[in-house]
């Protein structure tokens, strides 16, 4: 499983770091900064990758708050997030706080794009 993160965002640099310690082997933890090989790997534009969390399990990219369950399922310490998060109505409400979040993110990195 690869987990596409910006490494040049504070705040996502700093979740991210947090789940690198769990040291899960089958996770490669990808920065998306300026990196051309991660959009032909996804399919995505720079703009695409900066604007949420993607992960990709075999031929399948996952983004968002998706991404995030699909994540925390490998990570035993973190598996009670997705174990709550999953439950329809929470992920509903989870899901629209994270893209209102997300957005709000991308808007402070969107500077790091190449034009």
């Amino acid at each position: 499983m690869k987990v596409y993160f910006n490494n040049s965002c504070k705040i996502c640099k700093a979740e991210i770091d947090l789940y690198k310690k769990e040291k899960i082997q089958e996770i490669d933890w990808i920065d998306i900064t300026n990196n051309n090989l991660a959009e032909k790997e996804t399919s995505k534009n720079s703009k695409e990758l900066l604007r949420r969390l993607h992960v990709k399990e075999g031929d399948k990219v996952i983004q968002g708050a998706a991404a995030f369950l699909v994540l925390w399922k490998k990570m035993p310490k973190y598996k009670f997030l997705y174990n709550f998060l999953k439950l329809p109505v929470i992920y509903n409400l989870f899901s629209f706080t994270y893209e209102i979040v997300a957005f709000f993110l991308y808007l402070k990195n969107k500077k790091q794009l190449k034009n």
